[in-house]
């Protein structure tokens, strides 16, 4: 529906294979139904103006523009990308972490980016706040065994009482 209607109380008409949206009892939307379940159906006009111009980006424009600063923050949004149901559901963190370049110099930005890929915060919070604590030139400790115990270490399962 569109993007100025949320939060506004709509009517929705459903058939198996047709949606239909009516605000105030006048149609605003109206297409054929998603077959999978999961599935979305946006129509382009009903998205913000600023979304809009979210869909000249591809994912491989995405990552073209990351290897530019290094390959680690071309896999980082390689990851972001892939993680979500749909890639567009990653734009957002990745024109994110395009900003954030501006702000800090490929190197810091490679370093950091590495750093996510390899602990696993592949989220465009994560980046920023390695980037802002300055752990981006900081190693990742690879050794766990020098780590402190987990309070969950001291748990016990019921086969222990046996």
């Amino acid at each position: 529906m569109p993007y100025n209607l949320v939060h506004e109380v709509v009517e929705v008409r459903s058939t198996p294979t047709t949606v239909e949206i009516l605000h105030k009892g006048q149609r605003v939307a109206s297409h054929l139904r998603a077959r999978d379940h999961g599935d979305a159906v946006t129509e382009n006009e009903h998205r913000p103006k600023s979304h809009q111009a979210h869909l000249e980006w591809t994912p491989s424009r995405l990552v073209n523009w990351a290897a530019n600063v290094g390959p680690h923050t071309a896999r980082l949004f390689e990851r972001i990308l892939e993680d979500k149901p749909h890639p567009e559901m990653g734009y957002r963190a990745c024109l994110g972490l395009m900003r954030l370049a501006r702000e800090y110099s490929p190197q810091r930005m490679e370093g950091a980016a590495q750093r996510a890929v390899e602990t696993g915060a592949c989220r465009y919070e994560s980046v920023k706040s390695i980037l802002k604590n300055s752990l981006d030139g900081m190693p990742v400790a690879s050794d766990l065994s020098s780590a402190p115990p987990s309070p969950h270490d001291y748990i016990r399962g019921a086969e222990y009482f046996d």
